[in-house]
């Protein structure tokens, strides 16, 4: 997949490997703009639908691989994207330490391993909302999305565990403030990869929105290519 400017610039300098490279296999970009919406109109677009978990396995989305080869996995290079400080990288882009904000509790982590790289909407709640009838390449694209910065987000392990696979019905950040971009950042996803809402989940999204004022939700649609089985 392409990643966004920033992850492909700082990957590639931190680990001193070239920058040109062969466009990879499953790309997640679509080529298309991206569309802005308020949180209330992004929500008000979202498909609804009832969910089913019934054949779910998280072995159904490979992740955290090495797409474009650079020898640094999805993982690390989540970690040197939203690192505040230059991180440290050793070996075969093993990232050792840096400076993280997890926006989800308001904590600052510099040693890599109190962190989790939360799908923000985790695989088990994909599967459930379109993702059961998505080829495994497609499966695969989602689960490493680096195209955009919604997608993948750094946050410590507690929160992350804390939230496992539930939706904004059942489980919101620790930190209040941090609400309406969580809401945002969700429903961006999910219009990212037309996944679908239930209704329980759709009644949590406008009530934080009701709080969120003119908050923003931008998202570009993933590729349509080889979407389902």
């Amino acid at each position: 997949m392409f990643k966004t400017t920033l992850r492909g610039i700082t990957a590639a300098a931190l680990v001193a490997l070239p920058v040109l490279a062969a466009a990879p296999a499953h790309s997640a970009s679509s080529g298309l703009e991206p569309q802005r919406l308020t949180l209330s109109e992004a929500i008000e677009a979202l498909p609804l639908a009832t969910e089913s978990r019934e054949g779910y396995v998280r072995t159904a989305f490979k992740h955290w691989i090495d797409e474009d080869k650079d020898k640094c996995t999805t993982r690390a290079e989540v970690l040197i994207s939203e690192s505040r400080t230059e991180p440290v990288i050793e070996g075969k882009c093993k990232v050792t330490s840096g400076t993280w904000f997890s926006y989800y509790d308001g904590q600052t982590l510099a040693d890599p391993k109190g962190l989790d790289i939360d799908h923000m909407v985790p695989l088990a709640e994909a599967w459930d909302s379109g993702a059961s009838q998505w080829t495994p390449d497609r499966r695969e694209d989602y689960a490493n999305d680096l195209d955009s910065e919604r997608s993948l987000v750094a946050v410590t392990a507690k929160s992350n565990r804390s939230k496992a696979d539930q939706d904004p019905a059942q489980w919101l950040p620790p930190l209040a403030d941090a609400y309406c971009t969580y809401a945002a950042d969700w429903t961006a996803t999910k219009l990212r990869w037309s996944l679908t809402v239930d209704k329980a989940e759709v009644a949590a999204l406008r009530k934080l929105a009701d709080g969120c004022g003119r908050q923003e939700v931008e998202y570009v649609k993933a590729a349509e290519d080889a979407a389902t089985v």
